[in-house]
């Protein structure tokens, strides 16, 4: 690759537009901006269902299955896939992890589910 001198900037030559900057270019700019983020106008909302559904994207369950689910979601006790709730915190347990003790009891209650929040999802 042979050029004629200029180096980089000869090879890659700036193309200037051509027309007149001014304020009819700024005020479309402006325009623009107000619809990105920052902007005054409210963004429309981001699910919604032709049946009519409601935008609440959290599933209808009690606070002993939301405590579940964040247990499933911690990593600090181990991987979650594979067995269930309360082998995970026996598990958890023995290795000394501390894993919170009122979600043995809600295990041993018998009301919740034994599986994984990611079981048969991933």
């Amino acid at each position: 690759m042979a050029s004629k001198g200029g180096g980089i900037k000869g090879y890659y030559r700036q193309k200037k537009s051509s027309g007149s900057i001014g304020k009819a270019a700024t005020k479309a700019s402006k325009a623009k901006q107000g619809a990105s983020l920052g902007g005054l106008s409210p963004q429309p909302a981001a699910l919604v269902t032709s049946s009519g559904g409601s935008l609440d994207l959290r599933d209808d369950v009690d606070e002993d299955e939301e405590i579940l689910r964040q247990f499933d979601l911690d990593m600090s006790f181990g991987p979650c896939l594979g067995i269930s709730r309360m082998e995970r915190w026996e598990r958890a347990n023995r290795l000394g992890l501390n894993p919170p003790k009122n979600v043995e009891r809600l295990l041993k209650a018998g009301n919740a589910s034994l599986d994984c929040l990611l079981e048969g999802r991933v």
